[in-house]
């Protein structure tokens, strides 16, 4: 693929589009049925994350250099879908941090490998990479899901241990996962950042305050909004706006009264549902 040709283009576009449209589908639709839409989804991109990682062991496409699930967005093409399926709080945001950022590296300068089956092979690169921008751009801002600086730091340490984990196995195998070891073959934007092992402390700082600058904005709001913490650990708020959560939204006045009625129609109450299930 030629990077910024027509090919790459189109597909840029159609994760733009799928983006935003798919933000205001979870801001407009009840509260249910977006998270049993995710839940659906979360199962079905880890079958196919499953699937095509043992693709990648069967002899015909076995590469010692391509096929061990150690880049980032390997690692992001089973936790992405997890998060969505088990809604821990560390998923969330570690899935969030690396997909809008570190996988976006992968799709603004794809370093796409065909070995056996072109269709097959950019299908799945681009499904990997692709909804590892759209869905956390859902969590974030469809549903609400902002990582405190707390779910920063947790984030950080996450990927610091990938990396010395791919490091290791580089060393150890002669590999280059995650480009930790060597710079890719073609342009990236490692490329901006000097020769190796310089680009590993500058991505390392800019990451960093990449984070900071995603996490900002969240953390001020919030907490000018009293937002309170959603589940264990202080790494997530919930926030949002307020959204069809049950038929009397869609009908007309519940004739509940009382305190339960109250809870059960405000915004804060289909956020609490969330929190419930992100449990330990």
């Amino acid at each position: 693929m030629t990077t910024y040709g027509l090919e790459h283009i189109g597909v840029l576009a159609l994760i733009v589009a799928c983006s935003v449209a798919l933000v205001l589908w979870s801001r407009r639709t009840e509260r249910a049925r977006v998270d049993r839409a995710l839940r659906v989804a979360g199962w079905v991109l880890l079958v196919d994350a499953v699937l095509w990682m043992l693709w990648g062991f069967m002899p015909w496409a076995w590469n010692l250099h391509e096929s061990l699930p150690l880049h980032f967005s390997d690692a992001l093409r089973i936790l992405l879908p997890l998060a969505l399926i088990l809604r821990r709080p560390w998923m969330i945001v570690v899935a969030c941090y690396w997909g809008l950022t570190l996988n976006l590296q992968s799709v603004l300068t794809p370093d796409v490998n065909y070995f056996v089956c072109v269709p097959l092979e950019f299908f799945q690169y681009w499904l990997a990479h692709g909804s590892g921008v759209v869905l956390p751009a859902v969590l974030i801002w469809g549903l609400g899901l902002h990582p405190t600086w707390r779910g920063f730091a947790v984030a950080y340490a996450a990927t610091v241990g990938w990396a010395m984990l791919a490091f290791t196995a580089n060393l150890l195998l002669g590999t280059n996962y995650a480009y930790l070891n060597r710079p890719p073959a073609g342009p990236s934007i490692l490329d901006l950042m000097g020769p190796w092992p310089q680009y590993l402390l500058v991505e390392a700082v800019a990451i960093a305050v990449g984070w900071a600058l995603l996490t900002l904005p969240f953390a001020l709001v919030d907490r000018r909004l009293g937002t309170p913490v959603a589940g264990p650990g202080g790494l997530l708020r919930i926030t949002g706006p307020s959204r069809p959560n049950d038929k009397s939204r869609r009908t007309g006045p519940s004739r509940q009264t009382g305190p339960s009625a109250e809870a059960g129609s405000s915004p804060q109450s289909s956020s609490s549902t969330w929190a419930r299930r992100s449990g330990p």
